[in-house]
């Protein structure tokens, strides 16, 4: 049992951390409804249109469009590649896991900045440069490998006797992962969920040095909008507002199950 001394600065250390993280981020919103160009707030005059203007003079719709396709069929695909790569080393056991499990972390360990060159002169004579789905191709090699980590950890925190019991009922192994195993890691799943989302929606590097023209991202939109609008901060932090609205959302969503995916993760492995 703590003392009230502790919880006093308990509490105090909690207070001042809050506002360190609020206080800008409050100064942010304010400056994106700012009548202001230089982003003063004011809070007897908030202009909401601003994120109407940001919204128009950014060409947000086609680029948000092209974002949330490739966003949406990574997190898919990127998920159900990783459950199934981390049930078969995690649970089923592969033939050379020992050697093969190694390779496939590789591709956490390789820098995107090591390799974005050559694979930029790969992907040109296969048409997969300016293409959405030679974006989302890179974007699964390089955040599979991570997926199949996390939910190889997530399986080998369940008992092996749940397995064995299945088994032993007649469950084969796809029925075992979809009523057994996969019920009891969500939290992991929607960890992996919002992890996946916010990686790649948040991508700049590859989307700027592979993606232009209609392909644009919001991201790439954005840094092409501050460049016009430099002298006006009040329609940059409107912009910025904008596109980083998804990732808020969907952390706001999950955020329960996120806390509780990280913690499993940091108890079981």
């Amino acid at each position: 049992m703590i003392s009230r001394t502790e919880r006093v600065v308990n509490y105090t250390v909690l207070v001042a951390l809050a506002a360190a993280v609020l206080v800008p981020v409050g100064y942010f919103v304010l400056a994106a409804v700012s009548p202001d160009r230089a982003g003063r707030p004011a809070l007897g005059d908030l202009r909401w249109e601003n994120f109407a203007t940001a919204w128009r003079s950014a060409d947000f719709s086609r680029s948000m469009t092209v974002s949330l396709t490739i966003t949406v069929v990574v997190v898919v695909v990127g998920v159900l590649l990783a459950l199934l790569g981390g049930y078969g080393f995690g649970v089923l056991g592969v033939v050379g896991e020992k050697a093969l499990f190694p390779v496939v972390l590789l591709g956490m360990m390789i820098s995107l900045e090591a390799i974005i060159v050559p694979l930029y002169y790969q992907f040109r004579p296969l048409g997969l440069t300016n293409s959405v789905p030679g974006i989302i191709l890179i974007h699964l090699g390089t955040g599979v490998p991570f997926g199949v980590f996390w939910m190889r950890a997530a399986f080998r925190a369940l008992p092996r006797s749940l397995f064995e019991s299945a088994e032993l009922d007649g469950a084969g192994p796809l029925r075992m992962l979809s009523r057994v195993a996969l019920p009891l890691i969500r939290p992991a799943v929607y960890t992996l969920v919002l992890l996946s989302f916010m990686w790649t929606w948040n991508d700049y590097f590859l989307s700027l040095v592979f993606l232009h023209g209609d392909n644009q991202t919001a991201t790439v939109a954005l840094g092409v909008f501050q460049g016009k609008h430099v002298t006006e901060i009040n329609l940059m932090a409107a912009g910025g507002l904008l596109v980083a609205a998804p990732v808020l959302v969907l952390y706001v969503f999950f955020q329960r199950k996120f806390i509780a995916g990280m913690l499993a993760g940091a108890l079981k492995e």
